[in-house]
């Protein structure tokens, strides 16, 4: 398999496939964050633990895939509020 670096290098395949490996790299990693074009935007679904996560995957999507919409279907695990916070001992 061999990567030829096109013009088209920068399409939204390479920019996702490139946060998609980023995410994967990352501490982010074991969520299992999908990434799912949506013709020419793209749609991020999921389940993380809390609304923190869920921002930083946001902010980091909204970085590698600039100049593209970001829409968010990624759900915050065992809360039945999104603005509910853990209260950490």
């Amino acid at each position: 398999m061999t990567h030829h670096h096109a013009a088209h290098a920068e399409s939204l395949d390479y920019q996702v496939a490139h946060l998609a490996d980023h995410l994967a790299a990352g501490p982010l990693g074991e969520l299992g964050i999908r990434l799912v074009p949506r013709g020419d935007a793209v749609l991020l679904t999921g389940t993380v633990p809390s609304a923190q996560c869920r921002d930083e995957i946001l902010r980091m999507a909204g970085e590698e895939l600039a100049g593209h919409p970001v829409h968010s279907d990624i759900l915050i695990a065992g809360t039945s509020s999104p603005d509910h916070a853990e209260e950490l001992p």
